[in-house]
């Protein structure tokens, strides 16, 4: 009998697969984010990663499908939709997310944490959610640790986008914004793009169209964003012997623009955009299950209370900002 290359992921896929469809349909019955129960799923099922045979499926899903679904998010987007916002709205989301990374980074530093806790959870307030914390994950060293920290991560901002999706509406009907200000407001401030829909067409039509339109522009920016760490990672643990190459760009950035530009040309079919365009969060949602699994939830619980105060101050730094913006100008 013929044995086929693929026959060794079965396994790992199928579990990943699985515990994707659960999550799925408990998230549909109860309304909490798919990735967050995908992965808590996951972390129940840790010991499934101590089983030989099922290491390689979890891994190809953990990797190369996150990857694949990082570029696929670029058929969310064309040029025409970042034209609609303005250029001082595109500056100014812009400089937010820098600021943001920056104050995780800072946050990480005055609280004694891991470096790469400040830029995983910095990135993942500012651009979006889940899915820029794992793909932010991809670029930094390998480790036990840095899964560890990935899965917090997710959880965290999962938790604080749920509160914010509920709270941010008040907020803006409190400062008396309006409906498009408001849908800015929950565009630029709420970390997961299911939350930043629920909350916006929970308070109208034109302020979820405008909420959605803002962060997918934060989606775009995970592009730069990763690149700029990649390359700032690498140069960083090189030696100072060594010759200073520019570091080799992650191909599913280059997929990313590539799809990006594509899609913004009108060269992909919009059946065919749309329909790569929903694989997309599929297989970000077998990533994070898969990255569960392979998370000892004994290992999380020794993180501590100074990761989830890093996670709150960047997102009421990120929420503050968005708001003296939109009552200044």
């Amino acid at each position: 009998m013929i044995a086929f290359p693929f026959q060794q992921y079965l396994p790992g896929v199928a579990v990943s697969a699985a515990l994707a469809v659960a999550a799925t349909v408990v998230s549909s019955r109860y309304g909490a984010p798919a990735m967050l129960i995908g992965l808590l799923l996951g972390m129940a099922c840790h010991f499934v990663s101590d089983i030989k045979r099922m290491r390689l499926g979890l891994d190809l899903m953990a990797g190369p499908a996150l990857r694949v679904g990082v570029a696929l998010l670029a058929l969310r987007l064309t040029l025409t939709d970042l034209a609609q916002l303005g250029w001082q709205s595109v500056l100014f989301l812009v400089v937010a997310i820098v600021l943001t990374i920056v104050v995780g980074m800072i946050g990480a530093r005055l609280l004694k944490v891991d470096r790469a806790l400040g830029v995983l959870t910095g990135g993942a307030v500012a651009i979006c959610g889940a899915s820029a914390a794992m793909a932010i994950a991809s670029v930094l060293p390998d480790s036990a640790y840095k899964q560890r920290l990935t899965s917090f991560t997710v959880i965290g901002v999962a938790s604080f986008s749920t509160i914010a999706m509920i709270f941010y509406p008040v907020v803006g009907q409190y400062v008396a914004l309006d409906h498009q200000a408001m849908g800015f407001f929950i565009g630029a401030a709420i970390h997961d793009v299911a939350q930043v829909v629920g909350a916006g067409y929970s308070v109208s039509l034109e302020s979820g169209d405008t909420a959605t339109l803002v962060k997918l522009f934060r989606v775009a920016m995970l592009i730069p964003v990763v690149g700029v760490i990649s390359v700032w990672m690498t140069m960083s643990r090189s030696v100072p012997t060594a010759s200073h190459r520019i570091p080799p760009v992650p191909l599913f950035l280059v997929g990313f623009l590539l799809l990006f530009g594509a899609n913004s040309m009108e060269w992909i079919p919009p059946s065919l955009s749309h329909s790569l365009a929903g694989i997309a969060p599929i297989l970000l949602l077998l990533a994070i299950t898969a990255l569960g699994m392979k998370t000892s939830l004994r290992d999380m619980m020794e993180i501590g209370p100074r990761p989830v105060i890093l996670l709150g101050v960047e997102t009421l730094f990120l929420a503050a900002l968005v708001l003296t913006f939109l009552l200044l100008r």
